[in-house]
C-alpha cells in the first residue's frame, strides 16, 4: 500500500473520518497485514504524543495569558498572593460584548482560569454557594448563546449571500472529499466566476486548478470557507475498459435538480472514432455535460462531454483513465485523493442513487 495513502488512512481512521465500509476494510488489511498494522500503531501513537505537547504547550500558554489578563485588570493581585473571585463582575462586564463565538470562548477560558487560579498555589479563596450558584447560571447562559450563535451562522450562511447570475449550468462530482471536482473544460474555460451548488441548495465558491482543453477536463477547488470536508465517496473509478452493451446510468443537472439517466454502451470510440471517448445511449441535456458515467458495479467509467445533435440519444462520454492522467499533471499542491473503497457494489440501483446523489454537484458560472 502506498506510504502516502496508508497515512492518510491512518489519520483518517484516528480521527473517525472513515465511513463504516471503509473502517471494516482498512481493519481487515490491518489483520491480515502484520507490517501495515505495525505502521498503523506506530504512526497513531506517535500523532497521540503530538497531541499531548500541543495540548500541554496550549494550555501552559493560555493559563499565563489568563493570569495575566486577570491581574492586569485587578481580579487577582500577583504581589498579595490572593485571587479576588469576581464571576458575577465578569458577566456583567462581557455580556454586551459577546457578539461572536471567538468572545464565548474567552470568556469560557477567563472564567476557567479564574477558579484555577484561585485554587493554584499561592492563590487559595472560599467560594461561596452563592458564587458557585452564579457560575452555573453564567455557563448555563452561555451554552444557550452558543447553540443560538451557530443557528444563526448556519442560517447567515444560506441567506447573506448575494444572488449569482449565472451563464451557464452544468454538472460536476467529487473526486476528493476535500472539495475537489471533475467537470468539462469547456463548461468552465470561459468562466469569470464558479459556484458549485450540492442537492441541498448549499452553494459555494470554487476554481479551476487544472484545465485540459484537448480532452475537455477541468478539475475544480472549492475555495469556500463555509465548505465542510465530506468523507465515504462511494465510487471507485474504473482503471480497464468497459464492454459493449454494458448498462450504465448517469446523474445530472439538465434542470434545478438532480436528474438520473440510464442507457448502455454503444460504441467503444466516440465521435469520428475517437478513442479516448466512449459512445452511450442515453438521454442527456446540456446541463449533463461534467455528469458522471456509471456502470452497475458503481464504477466511474467516464464521464458526459458532448451529445449527437443530428441524432436522438447519441451522447459521447470521456473514459476514466483520462481523469486518472490528468491527476498525475495537476500541480503537487493540488493532490487528489481517489476514493478506493467501493460502497456501491451489490445494491439496487435506488440505493445507488441515494449514496451518490450528494456527490454530484450543479456547476454555474459567469
Amino acid at each position: 500500500m502506498d506510504d502516502i495513502l496508508l497515512m492518510d488512512a491512518i489519520e483518517r481512521y484516528r480521527s473517525g473520518e472513515m465511513s463504516p465500509q471503509e473502517m471494516i476494510y482498512f481493519e481487515e488489511l490491518r489483520k491480515n497485514h502484520p507490517e501495515i498494522d505495525q505502521r498503523a500503531a506506530e504512526q497513531t501513537f506517535f500523532l497521540g504524543e503530538m497531541d499531548k505537547l500541543g495540548e500541554r504547550k496550549a494550555l501552559r500558554h493560555q493559563l499565563h495569558e489568563v493570569e495575566n489578563k486577570l491581574a492586569n485588570e485587578g481580579l487577582i493581585s500577583l504581589k498579595e498572593g490572593k485571587a479576588k473571585a469576581k464571576i458575577v463582575y465578569l458577566w456583567n462586564r462581557y455580556r454586551r460584548t459577546i457578539a461572536v463565538a471567538a468572545s464565548i470562548a474567552g470568556i469560557v477560558s477567563i472564567a476557567s482560569g479564574t477558579l484555577i487560579s484561585i485554587f493554584s498555589e499561592n492563590k487559595v479563596a472560599v467560594i461561596t454557594p452563592l458564587v458557585d450558584h452564579k457560575l452555573n447560571q453564567f455557563e448555563s447562559k452561555l451554552n444557550q448563546f452558543e447553540h443560538k450563535l451557530n443557528d444563526a451562522s448556519a442560517t447567515a450562511n444560506k441567506t447573506t449571500r448575494p444572488a449569482f447570475e449565472a451563464n451557464f449550468r452544468a454538472t460536476g462530482f467529487l473526486l476528493d472529499g476535500r472539495g475537489y471536482l471533475v467537470t468539462n473544460a469547456h463548461v468552465v474555460e470561459n468562466a469569470h466566476n464558479i459556484i458549485v451548488e450540492n442537492k441541498k441548495g448549499d452553494q459555494f465558491v470554487a476554481k479551476a486548478v487544472y484545465i485540459d482543453r484537448q480532452t475537455d477536463l477541468a478539475i475544480l477547488k472549492i475555495t469556500d470557507t463555509t465548505f465542510k470536508r465530506v468523507t465515504g465517496l462511494p465510487y471507485t473509478f474504473s482503471k480497464t475498459p468497459s464492454d459493449l452493451g454494458e448498462h450504465i446510468f448517469t446523474l445530472g443537472y439538465p434542470r434545478e435538480e438532480v436528474v438520473y439517466g440510464e442507457g448502455y454502451l454503444s460504441a467503444e470510440s466516440g465521435y469520428s472514432g475517437d478513442t479516448t471517448s466512449y459512445q452511450i445511449s442515453i438521454s442527456a441535456n446540456p446541463g449533463n455535460s461534467g455528469g458522471p458515467v456509471l456502470d452497475k458495479s458503481g464504477q466511474v467509467i467516464g464521464i458526459i462531454s458532448s451529445k449527437e445533435t443530428n441524432a436522438d440519444g447519441v451522447v459521447f462520454a470521456i473514459k476514466s483513465k483520462n481523469i486518472l492522467a490528468a491527476l498525475k499533471n495537476i500541480s503537487p499542491q493540488d493532490s487528489v485523493r481517489l476514493p478506493v473503497v467501493n460502497t456501491l457494489k451489490g445494491h439496487d440501483r435506488v440505493q445507488q442513487i441515494r449514496k451518490i446523489e450528494d456527490y454530484v454537484y450543479m456547476v454555474k458560472g459567469n
